[in-house]
């Protein structure tokens, strides 16, 4: 789940309002509404806040895991090809030696 709660601590030490967000920076009040229900906003809205309150995204959300999240079990063919593509994604291709 996240949290917008950082977000309304960062506006009250920044001294920004809502009502400057929507008077100064066209905020839409269905935007507003999407925070603080605590719904989806676009990467573009949280961009536009780290700009606006000049900090970094943990200064506007908090991730809080889902107590009933599960993940599916994974075979061990589907941990192999897991790992590999991780290993190409960050370590780049293992060089071949014969």
């Amino acid at each position: 789940m996240i949290s917008y709660e950082p977000l309304w601590e960062t506006m009250r030490r920044k001294g920004i309002s809502t009502y400057a967000l929507q008077k100064y920076y066209h905020f839409s009040r269905g935007t507003l509404d999407s925070l603080k229900q605590g719904r989806n906003i676009s990467t573009v809205t949280l961009n536009d806040l780290c700009n606006i309150l000049e900090c970094r995204v943990e200064d506007i959300l908090i991730h809080i895991p889902d107590i009933n999240f599960s993940r599916p079990e994974m075979n061990r063919r589907q941990k192999r090809k897991t790992q590999k593509s991780v290993e190409n994604k960050y370590c780049g291709p293992k060089p071949h030696t014969p």
